[in-house]
């Protein structure tokens, strides 16, 4: 029997050790839970063109929109995992599904391991051109003068502009009527004719609508600043203190695809943010690119993971 189980062990650890020395010998499939458009799509094809640079081998953008992620997200965590199906997971499939949703069909912790933290963008509030306000604090008074009338876009149930757009909610104290979308690009013509009447969504897209005046832009959802838009305060400066909410990318893995394998991937991830011609970019898709390990990703899980289970509980949010 130990014999048996010697032979088992030496037979496993060949064919990984042959499956990592042929890594990759066909295209590698990067799911995106959403569609075509926004942020996540450009900064997912930045990355995914220079690792294909690296690895020898196309890495395609494989777009699984819907339920918040949670369909690109299940079907990455049941794919072989041999390293030819991947996942550009943003903070929505990794922190805010799991903390809203009681049923998830995909397990974070179990069903992935991190390739590594690709890059942080903040988001930027918008508000349509139609509704009477010309500031954040007015556009408070308004929804509290209009309790429930008022309703916010995100880009899908259980989304990071979901949860901001909550949060603003709460610390504000207004009531108001939450619409989802399949990507944010789609509440735009809404937001501009006045049917929506704010959110929060991604600067690359939202504040060029921003300087161009077909939408207002009244705070950044990062603690500083942007050097693009320094003319645009934090939402945290104008009265809701401690107000953060980042868009964060990060790729996976299927769990238990093979070490030398993993440290393939890891390699070309950190060579493509590390390339300054990627950085810049990432850059002028309203992101920071930087290489974060296992022991950062974990670290970033963590923190965000306790912070949204604290909004989640303060706002008494599902997702159904």
């Amino acid at each position: 029997m130990k014999r048996l189980l010697a032979a088992i062990a030496l037979t496993a650890a060949t064919a990984t050790a042959a499956l990592a020395q042929t890594f990759p010998s066909r295209p590698i499939s990067m799911m995106l839970p959403f569609g075509p458009g926004g942020a996540t799509d450009a900064i997912s094809r930045a990355v995914a063109e220079h690792m294909t640079g690296t690895l020898g081998q196309p890495v395609v953008i494989d777009y699984r929109a819907g339920a918040g992620g949670e369909i690109a997200a299940a079907a990455a965590a049941k794919a072989t995992p041999d390293g030819y199906t991947i996942i550009f997971a943003t903070v929505s499939q990794l922190v805010v599904l799991p903390v809203t949703k009681p049923k998830l069909s995909y397990s974070v912790s179990k069903d992935f391991v991190p390739v590594g933290v690709v890059a942080k963008s903040p988001n930027l509030l918008l508000v349509s051109p139609r509704l009477p306000v010309n500031s954040l604090k007015e556009l408070v008074a308004y929804a509290k003068q209009n309790p429930g009338k008022l309703n916010f876009a995100s880009s899908g149930n259980g989304t990071i502009t979901h949860l901001i757009g909550e949060m603003f909610r709460v610390q504000s104290g207004i009531d108001v009527v939450h619409v989802p979308y399949r990507t944010g690009v789609q509440a735009f013509t809404e937001l501009t004719e006045g049917q929506i009447h704010f959110a929060f969504d991604t600067i690359v897209w939202s504040l060029p609508h921003v300087q161009g005046g077909t939408l207002k832009g009244f705070g950044i959802t990062s603690a500083q600043r942007l050097e693009v838009a320094p003319e645009i305060p934090t939402v945290a400066e104008q009265g809701l203190s401690g107000f953060e909410g980042v868009t964060w990318y990060a790729v996976m893995a299927p769990a238990a695809t093979p070490e030398p394998v993993m440290a393939k991937l890891r390699g070309a991830l950190s060579a493509a943010l590390n390339d300054p011609s990627t950085k810049e970019k990432v850059k002028k898709f309203g992101a920071v690119a930087a290489y974060g390990g296992p022991e950062e990703y974990q670290s970033l899980l963590a923190t965000e993971t306790a912070k949204w289970e604290r909004v989640v509980k303060e706002g008494n949010i599902k997702v159904q």
